[in-house]
């Protein structure tokens, strides 16, 4: 990346974060003025914040893409960004407005699970119109596939609908879903930066910078929840990344936590029990695990500290599970560099 694109980039995070920001500060007066809030699940009382923050988020990254490639269009006369940076501020668009209208008909109360699923469907639109990622793919003791129309079709559908519903099981406590959001960012961004492709390096970092402008009100204690707002989108632009740079492989293991969200989900099922990621909020402020067995990680977070400081805090469930990512992150980039995940 030369000076300029240097340059550019720094222009669009810093939009991406100020947007976010001054929206989501916004936002928090105005929420509570229309009783627009929800309660804190993990402290006890009537302890309520603004709902659907990650909106900004949506907004701010787009705005931060967009004028990335405004920069590059007319300052160098440069589009090689330009479908992909169009369909990634579609994609945010299309998956925020659906996680927002769930926000608005309330936890619970909104859109059931199976159409949730169903309409992230068409949210992958824009990556599929644009003809977005190559359509093949290296399969282990197969070789290289050429799945032609089925890739857009199909496959990109599904893998937009798996990570924005998976990065939705993870959530529930202070500055979580933002401090995991900005994590998968960052090393995707790293190896964007590593293997040379500008373009994942820069997306990477604009939406980093729009998550961390939305942090700033999030973190513990949280004046504002980034609702399913936040993590469909999240999600969705996560996939669409991966699909765009052909960085699968990578951002499958650097997904693994999520697979083991799921697992952890689906033990509950088995076991009659459809989790809650909340902990019981005790009178001194800490947690104690819902339930007898473990069915998420913030479950298991918080039996983890408990057996090591005889308590647990909210904050500390939300970094047990930031470590947790940052291995599985440096595991992601080792595999990689070792050329496994080639």
């Amino acid at each position: 990346m030369d000076s300029i694109d240097l340059l550019f980039m720094v222009v669009a995070m810093a939009i991406s974060f100020a947007t976010s920001l001054i929206g989501v500060r916004w936002w928090i007066g105005k929420a509570h003025q229309i009783g627009f809030t929800g309660r804190d699940m993990n402290k006890r009382g009537e302890v309520h914040a603004a709902e659907a923050g990650g909106i900004w988020v949506s907004l701010g990254v787009a705005l931060g893409l967009l004028s990335f490639i405004g920069l590059q269009t007319y300052v160098l006369n440069d589009e090689s960004l330009l479908k992909n940076y169009i369909s990634l501020a579609l994609l945010l668009f299309m998956s925020g407005y659906l996680g927002f209208l769930d926000d608005v008909l309330g936890w619970k109360k909104g859109l059931r699970a199976i159409y949730r699923v169903l309409l992230m469907a068409p949210v992958s639109l824009p990556l599929v119109v644009l003809k977005v990622g190559i359509p093949t793919i290296t399969l282990p003791l197969i070789g290289t596939v050429d799945f032609g129309l089925a890739y857009y079709l199909l496959l990109i559908p599904i893998g937009v609908i798996g990570a924005s519903n998976g990065f939705n099981m993870l959530a529930g406590y202070n500055g979580l879903e933002a401090l995991q959001g900005i994590l998968l960012m960052l090393f995707m961004g790293i190896l964007g930066f590593v293997k040379g492709m500008d373009g994942l390096l820069t997306a990477s970092l604009i939406m980093a910078s729009g998550i961390g402008g939305f942090l700033v009100y999030n973190k513990y204690p949280a004046r504002v929840f980034p609702g399913n707002t936040f993590t469909y989108a999240v999600g969705a632009y996560f996939a669409a990344l991966a699909i765009m740079y052909k960085t699968v492989k990578f951002s499958l293991v650097l997904f693994t936590l999520y697979f083991i969200e799921l697992a952890l989900f689906i033990r509950g099922l088995r076991n009659g029990v459809y989790k809650e990621n909340f902990g019981k909020p005790m009178e001194d402020g800490s947690l104690l695990p819902p339930y007898d067995k473990t069915y998420s990680l913030t479950h298991f977070a918080i039996k983890s500290i408990t057996r090591l400081k005889g308590r647990a805090r909210e904050p500390e469930v939300v970094l047990f599970i930031a470590v947790l990512q940052a291995l599985v992150g440096l595991t992601a980039l080792w595999l990689s560099a070792s050329n496994i995940l080639t």
